[in-house]
């Protein structure tokens, strides 16, 4: 059987954008010719591989059965024909996109910057904010590493959980809380504001409150944390902050800082980014960077790297 090893990058294209069009995209193909292909791949497997429903393609039983394999096979075809050659450093020129929480950009940014300009000046950043909502951007390679507390949910991208912070809660000193214990119900009736790129006036701290019979009044949602510094600098409201993350921030802001009054899961920081990248060399060196600078922020015991 004479086999065009090209079908199976079209296949692996085809089944994680799930659509001719996105498909064609990223092999830099027209629709039309990723069409054939997908012709060819369907006469070659004897099944339909997509089908369409309604403006989307589903892929059939078969084709979720063999994405995993498919992936994998391409993965290691990359890497056979990838340069032998080690990676030098001092001759590299890319440039790289990040997205980050804004915490984590304030937090870890600077000393990622400096280490990547130490050992390839010739790299650069470009550092995005989170957006409000989400994208495929890992996916169609706009962007190259994100760093936050949310996990990607798709099949196709890589996610490492770097290290945890704890949230607590900020204050300005001349709020009343600054004085005496913060207890539960004190911590209930106090104003507060959320951090929220979606404007979302609930969190997992309402549902916390809620199983002790509880609750607490959020008087605005701010899209960013170094806004939320800002707000409770001059207001009397609380706001909760990732403690490691947020220390320059609240020390700028002249916060005071309490435990929160609750028992809440460590909030993670995930690195995540396109399976693509697995063995790119200059991609696994700047996660190593920004891996190492976050551990050196936030350290914690639950540091050992959990990946899917």
């Amino acid at each position: 059987m004479q086999l065009d090893l090209n079908l199976l990058t079209a296949l692996d294209a085809l089944l994680e954008e799930g659509s001719v069009t996105g498909a064609a995209d990223r092999l830099h193909l027209t629709a039309p010719a990723m069409s054939r292909a997908l012709g060819r791949i369907r006469r070659a497997t004897d099944d339909r591989i997509l089908v369409r429903t309604g403006r989307t393609m589903t892929p059939t039983p078969h084709a979720i059965a063999i994405r995993g394999r498919v992936h994998a096979l391409v993965q290691q075809a990359q890497a056979v024909l990838a340069p032998s050659h080690d990676l030098d450093l001092s001759t590299l020129e890319r440039t790289f996109t990040l997205r980050w929480h804004d915490a984590v950009t304030t937090a870890v940014g600077p000393a990622v910057l400096a280490a990547v300009q130490a050992q390839a000046p010739g790299v650069r950043l470009r550092l995005l904010a989170e957006a409000d909502a989400d994208t495929n951007d890992l996916r169609h390679g706009r962007v190259d590493l994100e760093l936050g507390a949310d996990e990607p949910l798709l099949p196709d991208v890589h996610t490492e959980t770097a290290t945890h912070d704890r949230l607590v809660a900020a204050f300005r000193p001349q709020h009343p809380l600054a004085r005496g214990e913060l207890t539960l119900r004190r911590y209930s009736q106090a104003d507060h504001i959320t951090v929220s790129r979606r404007g979302r006036l609930r969190d997992p701290i309402d549902d916390a409150l809620h199983e002790h019979g509880t609750g607490r009044r959020v008087i605005a949602a701010v899209p960013t944390l170094a806004a939320a510094l800002h707000f409770a600098r001059q207001n009397d409201i609380l706001v909760a902050v990732p403690e490691h993350m947020s220390r320059e921030g609240i020390r700028e802001a002249g916060l005071e800082i309490r435990p929160l009054p609750l028992t809440l899961p460590p909030v993670p920081l995930i690195l995540a980014w396109h399976r693509r990248y697995d063995t790119d060399r200059a991609h696994t060196w700047l996660r190593d960077i920004v891996r190492t600078a976050t551990r050196a922020i936030s350290p914690s015991e639950t540091d050992k790297p959990h990946q899917t």
